[in-house]
């Protein structure tokens, strides 16, 4: 259930806490994941689906969207989906669409639920695991959860008319919840329609959100199951805050963070985001960092890029074109800007 009421930019922020540098790197997303087809955006302050034949993908070496044209029998046209990639496939299930919330299943039960349900890719079917033990989350709407190992994380959400910034664990394989887990130290504040985002063996990173006094949150938190304590980062964009959007792991530990909201949607709403916000989480490897010298310098180095073994030049090049894009559109957002400021004056 949704917490109740109701493009493309890049840019570079942020360090994060001295253990563990991260910064927000640009435009960058996972070629093997892309849009799912559909969604919601507002023109002209209506809301409008997005075609649900389309699926858009971004490749991160090259910093370029391509879009795929969809056949076969299409999803509904539909906001607020879920989905997950597995073994190659994109499952997407329910969402919003004209005719209001659906399952795709069956008949909807409205409510505030805390009960589990799972989906067998195999057998493609659903069941209902039956809960051995432990005390599970108090039933809620707008929380998140990731899955580290055999362990499934649920942090937040919205419980009745109060949003919660607790965290609970549910082990797959015994299927017993864990309770509510008691952090030590600091902690992020409640929120709901926020992002949960495992990117490590041991760590989730956790972005955004609407807190309890309905303020769009631009925050970013890790949490260290080793350590069972939260670190915020710091230095983050604060003009940028997103709710219900999307998040997912690039190849280099990178969180991409795609579309949602900047405004609370209880009340306002002045246009969905289409801006992609990047954080890097762990260092990038030598190569990566050779790759992007490379790019950023082409023009300094001119022929001497031929010079580099030729298995690296397509590799090189890609790069050499994500930077020339980047470039461009810094230039043109300072000409965007420069013009403001003479109407102005």
């Amino acid at each position: 259930m949704p917490d109740l009421g109701r493009g493309r930019r890049s840019g570079r922020c942020g360090t994060a806490p001295s253990a563990t540098p991260h910064s927000l790197d640009p435009l960058r997303f996972p070629s093997a994941r892309g849009r799912p087809s559909a969604g919601e955006q507002s023109i002209e302050e209506n809301e409008v689906y997005l075609p649900n034949d389309e699926l858009w993908l971004y490749e991160i070496e090259s910093g370029l969207w391509t879009m795929h044209q969809m056949e076969g029998e299409l999803p509904t046209s539909m906001s607020g989906s879920c989905g997950a990639c597995i073994n190659g496939k994109l499952y997407i299930f329910g969402g919003f669409d004209d005719k209001g919330y659906s399952n795709r299943e069956g008949q909807i039960f409205w409510g505030w639920h805390n009960d589990v349900h799972a989906f067998d890719t195999n057998t493609q079917t659903w069941f209902q695991p039956a809960i051995r033990g432990g005390v599970p989350p108090q039933p809620r709407a707008a929380h998140t959860c990731a899955v580290l190992g055999n362990k499934g994380y649920v942090f937040g959400g919205r419980v009745l008319q109060t949003r919660m910034n607790d965290l609970h664990c549910l082990n797959l394989d015994t299927w017993i919840w864990s309770g509510r887990i008691n952090i030590s130290g600091e902690k992020p504040k409640d929120r709901s329609w926020h992002t949960l985002t495992p990117i490590a063996d041991d760590k989730l990173f956790l972005f955004g959100g609407l807190s309890s006094d309905n303020v769009p949150l631009s925050d970013g938190w890790i949490h260290s199951i080793t350590t069972n304590g939260w670190q915020q980062l710091t230095h983050l964009p604060k003009s940028r805050p997103r709710l219900w959007h999307t998040a997912c792991l690039g190849t280099e530990g990178e969180v991409m963070i795609f579309g949602g909201s900047k405004d609370d949607l209880h009340f306002l709403d002045t246009g969905h985001c289409s801006d992609l916000l990047i954080f890097q989480t762990q260092p990038y490897s030598l190569l990566r960092l050779c790759l992007d010298c490379i790019g950023k310098n082409a023009s300094l180095l001119g022929n001497q890029i031929y010079c580099l073994p030729s298995k690296m030049l397509p590799q090189v090049l890609k790069k050499i074109t994500f930077w020339a894009a980047a470039n461009h559109r810094k230039e043109k957002e300072a000409e965007t800007e420069g013009k403001e400021q003479v109407n102005i004056t």
